[in-house]
Formats: C-alpha cells, structure tokens, sequence
C-alpha cells in the first residue's frame, strides 16, 4: 500500500508532466471520513499521478493525525481558521498552479479507475469540468444533475416537491430522468462532491466565490463556467460514493443552503429577481414546516429564520462578532468601575464593542425620586454626546446614549419606548457596519428593544433583581425579568443565592460568573501619592467611594459613624443622589464629590478602613458589589454590612449585624488594622482580572467545547450555532425590507 502511495505524489510520466494532476482534499473536522477516501486514491487513480493536497480549515479533531497515517506523502495546508469550502479549494488550487485539479469532499468514495474516465471525458469532450455519477450509501444512484436555477423551478419544487417537479423540466431544478444518468452528456451544474477542473477552466473562470462560505460556491463556479463557454461533463462510468447526508439533518446547514440560493440569484439577476426567488424559496420552507415529517421540521423552521433575516453575506463561524451592551449604567455620568462596563471594556480587546447607555428602569418623577430636574438635565447632556470613542487605547469600543422615554407600566408605552431606542441603536449599528451581534442586556427593560434585532445570542448580565429596586414600577420589571430569564440565551449571574433562586426559570443557561477587577488600575499607591485635597484631611481616615445612591448606601448608617467616630475622618467620594447637608453638617465628614475612575485608587490608598454601608434591602440581599474586590485589591481593611455573596470573603471582612456593631468593627479596625495584612488582602483578590473574565464570557457567548458548572465556578458550555441568529421573534418591517439580504 505505501508504495502506490508514493506512486500517487510520485515521479510523472513523460505524458502526465505534459498535464500534471493535483487531488484537492477540502477538510473539516473530518477525521471520522477523510481517511476512506484517501484509501479510494490508488484504485481510483489507475496508472495516474497526482499530488494529493489537503486542505484543513482548522479541524479542531484528529483529521490532521489520521492524513499523517493514512497517506504520509500527501501535501498538507493547514490553514489557521475556517473561513469555507471555496477558501480551500482556492487555496489548494493556487498550490497546484499548472495543473488540472480534481476537488473532493473528504466524504467521496472513488470507485476504481474513475478519476482517467474522467480525464478521458474531459480530453474528448474538451469540458472545462467532468463530474462522475454518485451513489449514496446504500449503493443507489444519486440526482447530482441540475438544470439552471430560476425562479419558475423554486416555484414549481415549493409546490410540486423536488423530484415530481424534476420531471417537468420547466418546473423542476433537479434532473431526474434515468436515460439521462445512463449516457454522457452536459448539465448546467452538478453537484460538487467530486468535480475534476481543467487548468484551462481555472485560468479563464478564476477562483471560487468565497463570500459563499458553504453551499452554492460550486454552483456558482460552474455555472460562470458555462457562461464562459466551458461546459460541464457528466461520465457515468466514472462512479464515486457520496455518504454526506449532514445538510439534511443539520438545521445550520439547510438554512445556509437555503439562503445562499437566494444570494447566487441576486448576483446573476439581481435585486428585484432575488426577491422574486426568496419568496419562491421561503414558501418551499414554509410548506415543508407546515406538512412535512415531524423529524423534518427544525430544519424548515431554522430556514425560515435564516430567511427572515438573512444577511448580504453568510457569517463564517471563525469571524469574531461584534458585542453590543445595553449597560445599566450611564458612561457619562456613573462609575465606570461597574461591572458591564469593565467586562465589555475588557472584550473589546479583542472584539468591537458598542456600549448603549443605560434606558432606565423609571421616569425621576417628583415626590417618589430625589433630585428630579438633575437627573433628566444629565441624561439629555449625555444624549448629547451622540456616539463616541472614549478611550483612545480601544478604538474598537463605542458608547452610545439614545434617547429614551423610560415609562414602563403601560404596554403601549414600553412599545413606544423599544420602537425609538431600537430605531436609534440600529442607525448607528448601521453606521459601524454591526449586523447580528452578541446582544448583552443588564436592565430587563432592553428586552423589548432587543427582542425583533438580529443578533448571535442574547446574553442577560443578572448582575442584581431590579424589580426590587424601591423607584421601579415592581410589578412591570418583574415581568419583564422574567422574560429576559426565559429568552437569554445564557444567563450570567455574581450571585449564587438568586442564581439558585431563579433556576426553574433558567435551567442549564444559567451560570455564575463573579466580578473582575482592574488589578493594574487598582494596586496601591504610596503614601506620598495623595491627592492634594485628601492630604489635607486629617487621619485616620475612614472612607467610602462610589454612586452615593440613597437607595443603596445607608446615609443613617453613615450619620453614625461620623458622629460615634469624632477622633476620624469621614471621606466621602461620589455623586449623590440625595442632599448631603444631614452628613456634612459634621466636622469630620469630607464630601468631596465626584473624581476621575482614573484617581480613585489615589484616593483609597490613603484610607485606614474601608466601608461598605448598604442598606438592609432585597436589592443589596443579591447583589455582589464589585467596590469590595477594588478595596480588597488596595490592600484596605474592610468593614461591612451583611449580604450573601460578603459570606465567601468573611475572613478578609469583617461584617456588621446591625449599625451599633457596624461602629464597633470600624473601631476595632482603626486600632488593629483589620483581618489579615494587606497583602494577603490584595492575594485574596488578585486571581480576578476583567481579563480572564471576559475571556470566559466570550467562551460563553461564542462556544466551546468545555462542559459548564452552574455554581461557583465558571466553565463555558458546549458549542453552540455558530451562524445565525436565535431570535424567536422578528419585526414585520425586517421581513419586508430585507428579503435578499443586508450589506
């Protein structure tokens, strides 16, 4: 056997140096098949010689290793990513330049001394392509002929089926009639499981198309071909076995078939005849959805989706995707330590990423909100940055703030509100060129924006329950968390106590991922590093920095401290949302209001103890706030209030049952220094970088092969459609304007 392997990449004869031969192998993750038809080659190839080139499109199984031991002498291309069927012929048609090439998927038989039937075929008929008969399996003759596509046939195949419109050849693509199958003869194109392409052909027609990425490159080739004047040879002496039977099992591979007739008719016809034939083709869908076999019906359904939304061009499973974040916070005017902001700013290293601006969960309405008229003049100062780039280290990350109407309680009013935002975001997704997303959504009240977009995944950051936040309409943003639980397509929580809480909503796609940290932004700085106006304070200090949010801090608590506590310093860094007058009346509380992300470290480095004063809240009771791994990190000594999630970090916290024993660990840890040094404080926190973080929520979003674990730890899940999009649901207005396919 090895000997006529080395014949096959052998010495030439004097004739086949005249018309050398290369064997073009085009591989997939296809080490269960591809050896098969490597053994085929030496029968099948007679007295002939070839190169044998295989080309992997970054197989991810043992393919590679199975070519070694099957066939050692064949010329291996190991391309780096997947980017399609058609890349890889091109590429190993450009490595056998000069020479006639035979195109194999890894799933052909050859049947012996079928490859010189076709060389034979092809010198006598000079074609520029001979396609052998294929037979499946089961040894039956398969239809690989076909006549011209157009819009009559679509038509004619949703009606009548494929094979009983085949017999009409008015009204059926597929050639059916036996007589045909037993002589040689032409065909508008063939099926491309095993097509033997002259040199001639490939100088005059040129590469494959590889927009195409699966399914209608070779049909496009050969019918370009023919319109050359090259035609394509059918040999039924010439015999190869097909096994493939993937396409019509695989609901990701009928809806990329499916789709990409429609693209091959928009570029040989045109706009308007590619709507003519996405109808013909949605109808054939939607009859096999409606009447077929049961078993049938997931693929039908995954076309019609594909359909719906299709896209000017297929997305390759190996093209990174763009992220956009509908963020609970606004980038302007909050702290952009907040967890989707540093998690989205930490893929954007690697991704392009748009950051939407918090679209609220309430209207400030007087008498139930503080500082009304504040918070509405900041939001319109922040839809007034329209869409930027703030960090010049990103250029891939861009920050958005739509306008929107934030009045929840009325059904029409949240349709209102989605249609605007929707309409604003997809403007500017339009403008960066973004089409089907990874969506990630913070507030449940971007759920109804996001529901009609095309998009990858739907990704719901659970970072708290909002619907217990005391300003939000309870009962509306109840509802739509609980939506959000049933359509995310994965479910990212930092509290295990309401990951467990919410499992019978969320099943398998629930998954803890804890918080991050900026280690290299906050490690401590020296003493002789503060900030003027805080070396002014006198020590000790006790400090605080954050959203002074008076439905989050407990400003009574805080009241205490500074008035138990005269003999320290109460330093208060951030916006409130409430008069500090009852805080600042004391001499030894210092607000100094908001300062730069980027100063915060110099501020915390210099307190003595750090203080984490939440109120007592279903709010505070799931959520994990990111401020205790940022003092942890700064080496500060921690007091605390109780939550769940402070429960895993007792040992570095010391946690208050109530205020009188809240001021009492303040106390003791201005006289002790707190649990542990500092650093086995900043140990503690230096395993959780945003980095790693984001490494495991893009693993999340885009697949992998690693088994999750639903607490505690995170692992990403099993692999998941890498094409299109997995919205359940798709606005009219797509359906129409969109039939055959964005830019």
């Amino acid at each position: 056997m090895t000997e006529s392997r080395d014949r096959v990449n052998g010495p030439r004869t004097e004739q086949d140096q005249e018309r050398p031969l290369a064997i073009v192998i085009v591989t997939y993750n296809s080490g269960r098949v591809v050896g098969g038809c490597l053994d085929s080659l030496d029968a099948a190839l007679g007295k002939l010689h070839a190169r044998v080139i295989v080309v992997d499109n970054a197989s991810q199984d043992d393919t590679l290793a199975v070519v070694a031991e099957r066939m050692p002498t064949a010329e291996v291309i190991a391309r780096t990513s997947n980017d399609g069927f058609a890349a890889g012929v091109n590429t190993g048609a450009d490595a056998a330049l000069g020479s006639d090439v035979l195109v194999l998927n890894p799933d052909i038989r050859l049947a012996p001394g079928c490859v010189p039937l076709l060389r034979e075929e092809m010198n006598t008929s000079g074609a520029g392509i001979a396609v052998p008969a294929l037979m499946d399996s089961s040894g039956r003759r398969s239809h690989s002929l076909r006549r011209r596509p157009t819009v009559l046939r679509a038509l004619g195949e949703a009606v009548l089926g494929g094979t009983r419109a085949g017999r009409i050849p008015l009204l059926g693509e597929l050639v059916i009639s036996p007589r045909v199958y037993r002589r040689a003869g032409t065909a508008a194109w063939a099926t491309g499981a095993a097509w033997l392409i002259s040199r001639q052909c490939l100088a005059v027609v040129g590469p494959l198309d590889e927009r195409y990425f699966l399914y209608s490159e070779e049909t496009e080739y050969m019918l370009r071909a023919v319109k050359n004047g090259l035609r394509v040879q059918y040999q039924p002496r010439a015999v190869a076995v097909h096994l493939s039977g993937e396409q019509k099992t695989s609901p990701r591979l009928w809806a990329l078939s499916a789709t990409n007739r429609v693209r091959l008719h928009r570029e040989r016809e045109g706009r308007f005849a590619a709507a003519a034939m996405w109808a013909a083709v949605v109808l054939n869908e939607l009859i096999r959805a409606a009447v077929g076999p049961r078993s049938d019906q997931d693929r039908h359904v995954a076309a019609l989706k594909s359909l719906v939304g299709m896209r000017r061009w297929p997305t390759p499973p190996d093209q990174r995707p763009d992220y956009v974040l509908f963020a609970g916070q606004d980038w302007w005017y909050h702290n952009r330590s907040h967890s989707d902001f540093q998690l989205l700013r930490s893929v954007a290293a690697c991704r392009r990423v748009l950051v939407v601006n918090s679209i609220g969960l309430r209207m400030p309405l007087p008498g139930r909100s503080t500082q009304v008229l504040r918070r509405i003049l900041r939001k319109f100062r922040s839809v007034a940055m329209l869409v930027r780039r703030p960090d010049p280290r990103l250029p891939g990350f861009y920050v958005m703030s739509p306008l929107p109407l934030p009045f929840y309680s009325a059904r029409w009013t949240r349709w209102l509100n989605a249609v605007l935002v929707r309409l604003q975001v997809r403007l500017v997704c339009l403008a960066l060129g973004i089409d089907a997303p990874i969506i990630v959504i913070t507030l449940p009240t971007a759920l109804d924006v996001v529901r009609p977009m095309r998009r990858r995944a739907l990704v719901y950051n659970r970072s708290d329950r909002h619907s217990a936040f005391v300003e939000s309409d309870a009962a509306a943003i109840r509802s739509l968390e609980r939506s959000a639980l049933r359509s995310a397509d994965h479910v990212l929580y930092v509290s295990n106590a309401l990951l467990d809480e919410e499992r019978p909503l969320t099943g398998d796609r629930a998954y803890f991922l804890d918080h991050g940290i900026d280690l290299e932004h906050f490690r401590p700085r020296g003493t002789g590093d503060a900030p003027a106006d805080l070396a002014a304070i006198p020590g000790p200090r006790v400090g605080f920095f954050g959203a002074l949010d008076d439905q989050v801090v407990d400003f009574e608590l805080l009241e205490r401290v500074a008035a138990e506590l005269p003999e320290a310093s109460l330093v208060l860094i951030g916006n409130a949302t409430r008069p500090m007058d009852s805080l600042t009346q004391y001499p030894n509380v210092y607000w100094l209001g908001f300062r730069p992300y980027e100063r915060i470290p110099d501020y915390g480095s210099n307190f003595d103890v750090a203080l984490m004063p939440w109120l007592n809240s279903e709010w505070i009771r799931y959520s994990n706030p990111i401020k205790l791994k940022e003092y942890l990190a700064l080496g500060l000594p921690v007091v605390s209030t109780d939550f769940a999630e402070v429960t895993h970090y007792r040992r570095f916290v010391r946690v208050a049952a109530d205020h009188a024993h809240f001021v009492d660990l303040v106390r003791q840890t201005l006289r002790d220094g707190g649990s542990e040094d500092p650093a086995t404080r900043r140990a503690c926190a230096s395993t959780a970088s945003w980095a790693a973080c984001a490494d495991q929520l893009i693993a999340l979003a885009e697949g992998s092969s690693r088994p999750p674990s639903s607490r505690g730890e995170f692992h990403p899940p099993a692999l998941t459609d890498p094409y299109v999009t997995v919205s359940r649901h798709t606005a009219l207005v797509v359906l129409v304007t969109r039939p055959w396919g964005r830019r």
